[in-house]
């Protein structure tokens, strides 16, 4: 089941000082920061200090921001998508093979991250950019 649906803000190599900014602005707190040097490996020197995520809590609320990936051109006002959250693989696919449907563009296949499980990007077929991630809930 889909367990949510958030805001993931992409930023042009500054994600550190706008996880900085948005923390103040919005009195968040920092649940995750991943940094490239610690999640990419053979991270260039010059990409260490870039947001590979990061995750705030505003409230109960989760805004999540990453910065671009330096391999491709950054282009501001179109640096928002949405981030679903699902919590299972099986829903994940059933998701993405719905996406894909005459989608001008997969960025990313689903497939298995260091971070989920499942995720994909997907650009659908009206422009809409989705990321799609799975959270396993934690078995007791």
């Amino acid at each position: 089941m889909v367990t949510a649906i958030n805001v993931y803000l992409v930023t042009d190599g500054n994600g550190q000082e706008a996880v900085a900014f948005y923390q103040e602005v919005f009195q968040a707190k920092v649940v995750n920061l991943l940094l490239w040097k610690d999640g990419v490996p053979d991270c260039p020197k010059t990409h260490e200090h870039l947001v590979l995520n990061a995750q705030l809590d505003i409230d109960g609320i989760r805004l999540d921001l990453s910065d671009e990936n330096p391999n491709v051109d950054y282009q501001a006002g179109v640096n928002m998508t949405a981030s679903i959250m699902v919590d299972s693989i099986e829903e994940a696919q059933r998701i993405y093979d719905k996406l894909i449907t005459n989608a001008k563009a997969i960025n990313l296949p689903l497939q298995e991250t260091f971070w989920s499980p499942a995720y994909a990007n997907i650009t659908d077929q009206f422009g809409m950019m989705w990321q799609l991630n799975t959270e396993l809930k934690a078995e007791h």
